[in-house]
């Protein structure tokens, strides 16, 4: 393991049917493969020495010793590789024949794990040939010239770096109570299938959906090797399956039905499965009692690491294909929020500043969206534009247009003469441009918006979101004030999607509402800023928050790391390098990292009073929620990694 990363494969080789020399070239050959490309543990299918589909001839003392001898050759050919390989073998054990996968490093066997759960229902007849692990008692056996004892006993293999790994056998995974729940509260946090799961219509879904949801379960990497071509077709097709699961992601698989070899090599990330583990107090309680034996593995020699795995830039972003259904359920969790809390306070106004940016828009929609519900008449939301000495002309329009299209109340209360009147009452220079000037001009709308609430009686809809929440990007008591903030845990790269979407339905709904959509994709567009200073000499934004800041995507790709798994800055920078290639150089992902955390620390003293608001994602801020941390903690350690990349 290294960064925290194990390299793992899942192969599918080609099989002739009780050609065990056949069979084991043909593995020796991925085995080279995958030493040569740094892999440190593959997978082959069940009985892949001798082939799953022998029938009785597992009951011909031949086979069984050709498949021995196979096994001597493949200690011979790995007797100088690191990587560790199991393999799918035939083993006689006293009286009993057992479906067991061998698990071998370095020219030895390091352990032999019989398979539990025997199908013999519609085509499946194993328990005509193998008898389960349920029948064994440790036993001590020679093979392959080794002695090896063969036990029931749930077995784990540890790698020189601390990975766990353990080992069941296709319908093991079916059963009610698989095996690698016993693993993976033991410790594994890897789980290897030697499979030999036949094609039928629907079977491959429900197989990618069980394996998928036992690695969400157990929290493991899981990795899955099905026979392939080769296999006798006399009843049944077996057409290659090679899956491998990172907590119930599907991280890579093989093409179904080729007529050639397939090895499927990615990277686990063992150190966020364990995060995870240790977040979940549900897997910490159930892993009381849970033992297994633990079998060493032999160190590995020292490689150069490269990551492999693809890294998405924008992690709060749902799925392409899932887009519509994730941007809906977002909505409906912010609009059942804002729903509950008019339904407690009996409120029929809400009122909220409407800026002609993306957060104050997407809290209008939701208002809509909640009023629609309720059957309120929209008048009752209250928009208020307020412009400042920074506000432009492009989303002033935008505002008020967005108001007039969407049928709420408008009102327009100019802020310069009542802020001007405040730096003549606390003596500040109006043309300095420094902090009071711009907080000034926030907690001055944020007034107006309180004291209108008491005046129409209703509720303040908060506007800001969790990537300014994380950065401090608010003005305390200002912006960073309301009575619900509806996207208190919805980040900027969410927000932009969210809207487009909106703006994409307003586009195809009835009457097709092109003026609301053009709007909408114009805010999009629109440079996201506070405008808290004065525009250029053309009337354009002069006051960029993300040249002061930095890069929204790149905050949020942070933000998601550091939260969600606990990551150290070093690692964040690894996975930011790898996901942003091209985008931004190095030295750009180290200056904006340091200033994200350097800003995260110095400013939760703004999160631990925050106003409530619903959680929309699997990361929060709130205090009372997610995220609790001393507003007086110290950062040095952070920073000092941060500086050292």
């Amino acid at each position: 393991m290294q960064n925290g990363y194990i390299k793992v494969a899942a192969a599918i080789p080609l099989v002739k049917v009780a050609d065990c020399e056949y069979n084991v070239k043909m593995m020796e050959t991925m085995i080279s493969q995958a030493e040569e490309s740094g892999v440190e543990i593959i997978v082959f299918p069940e009985l892949s020495v001798t082939g799953y589909t022998c029938q009785d001839l597992f009951r011909q003392q031949a086979l069984l010793e050709h498949a021995e001898a196979g096994v001597v050759k493949l200690l011979d050919f790995t007797r100088k590789m690191d990587v560790i390989s199991i393999v799918g073998i035939p083993v006689v054990v006293g009286d009993l024949l057992l479906n067991c996968a061998v698990v071998i490093q370095k020219g030895g066997i390091l352990a032999f794990i019989p398979k539990t759960y025997l199908p013999n229902y519609s085509e499946f007849y194993e328990k005509r040939w193998f008898a389960s692990s349920q029948d064994l008692q440790p036993t001590e056996i020679r093979f392959a010239g080794n002695r090896v004892t063969v036990t029931p006993e749930p077995t784990l293999f540890e790698t020189s770096d601390g990975v766990k790994f353990g080992v069941e056998i296709c319908e093991d995974v079916w059963a009610p109570a698989p095996p690698s729940n016993t693993l993976a509260l033991a410790g594994a946090d890897l789980v290897f299938n030697l499979s030999a799961s036949d094609e039928l219509i629907g079977k491959h879904v429900y197989l990618k959906s069980l394996l998928a949801q036992q690695s969400a379960r157990t929290i493991t990497g899981y990795v899955y090797s099905g026979c392939g071509f080769g296999e006798s077709t006399q009843d049944v097709v077996y057409g290659g399956n090679a899956m491998i699961f990172e907590n119930g992601k599907l991280l890579k698989e093989a093409e179904r039905f080729l007529l050639e070899p397939q090895m499927m090599v990615t990277q686990i990330d063992v150190e966020k499965l364990r995060v995870e583990r240790r977040t979940n107090s549900t897997y910490v309680n159930a892993q009381r009692g849970n033992n297994a034996r633990i079998i060493a593995c032999d160190s590995i020699a020292p490689r150069n690491f490269e990551l492999i795995r693809d890294v998405d830039p924008h992690p709060f972003i749902p799925e392409s294909d899932d887009m519509k259904r994730s941007c809906d359920e977002i909505f409906n969790i912010q609009v059942c929020g804002l729903l509950k809390r008019i339904v407690h306070t009996n409120s029929k106004k809400l009122i909220l500043g409407i800026s002609g940016g993306l957060d104050s828009t997407l809290a209008l929609l939701v208002c809509v969206k909640t009023f629609d519900k309720l059957g309120l008449p929209r008048e009752g939301i209250v928009g208020v534009t307020m412009p400042g000495f920074g506000t432009t002309d492009r989303t002033y329009h935008n505002a008020v247009s967005l108001m007039k299209n969407l049928g709420i109340t408008m009102k327009e209360i100019n802020i310069a003469k009542s802020v001007k009147q405040h730096f003549e009452d606390i003596g500040h220079d109006i043309s300095v441009h420094d902090v009071t000037y711009e907080n000034s001009q926030a907690r001055e709308r944020t007034q107006i918006l309180m004291d209108l609430t008491n005046e129409l009686g209703g509720l303040v809809v908060g506007t800001g979101d969790l990537s300014e929440l994380a950065l401090g990007w608010a003005t305390y008591n200002g912006d960073h004030m309301s009575m619900y903030g509806v996207n208190a845990s919805v980040p900027k790269t969410l927000i932009q999607y969210l809207v487009r979407h909106v703006a994409e339905e307003f586009g195809r709904s009835e009457g097709s509402d092109d003026g609301t959509k053009s709007i909408l994709l114009d805010i999009l567009d629109t440079p996201i800023s506070p405008e808290l200073i004065p525009a250029d000499e053309q009337g354009n934004i002069k006051q960029k928050t993300e040249d002061l800041v930095g890069p929204y995507e790149l905050h949020d790709f942070f933000l998601y790391y550091f939260l969600r798994f606990g990551f150290s800055p070093r690692r964040i920078f690894l996975l930011a390098k790898k996901a942003f290639d091209g985008a931004y150089d190095h030295a750009t992902i180290k200056k904006w990292l340091t200033t994200f955390t350097r800003r995260f620390f110095s400013q939760q003293f703004k999160r631990s009073c925050l106003p409530d608001g619903p959680k929309v994602g699997s990361v929060s801020l709130s205090p009372r929620g997610d995220w609790r941390m001393p507003s007086d903690a110290c950062s040095a350690l952070w920073i000092q990694e941060c500086e050292s990349l």
